[in-house]
């Protein structure tokens, strides 16, 4: 099984999206989990997103990364360009992508753009994950 965790500062908008959208897309055989590198709360921004698309986040929480272990995952992403920031350990997992991704609680008129990019990215993560198993 493979084991996602996707990253970002507050884990409030773009890693909740990112959960979302891959315990959707990945099916059996993937684990999703998401944090932050502080926790905080789901941005309503991110829920009212989502729900436009017919996706509820609303019972999806804001994880601290230092919650979790780096040796329990094998894919880390970095929504935010937070991979500066990240322990060395959390680097080196069989995969490491930083996405670097707008902030849309910083400009909440982007948010449904920066939902559309997350999930294409997505899309593309869970694709190569299936093809590498």
């Amino acid at each position: 099984m493979k084991r996602v965790m996707f990253v970002c500062k507050k884990n409030s908008a773009r890693s909740q999206m990112a959960e979302a959208f891959a315990k959707r897309l990945a099916g059996e055989g993937v684990s999703i989990t998401s944090s932050g590198l502080e926790a905080s709360q789901v941005n309503p921004g991110a829920i009212a997103a989502m729900d436009e698309i017919g996706i509820d986040i609303r019972e999806q929480e804001s994880k601290a990364l230092g919650d979790f272990k780096p040796e329990d995952f094998d894919v880390v992403i970095s929504l935010c360009g937070c991979g500066v920031s990240l322990p060395p350990e959390w680097l080196t997992r069989e995969v490491f992508e930083d996405w670097q991704l707008e902030d849309p609680a910083e400009q909440p008129e982007i948010f449904p753009r920066v939902r559309d990019e997350v999930k294409a990215r997505v899309e593309q993560l869970i694709e190569n994950l299936k093809q590498s198993v």
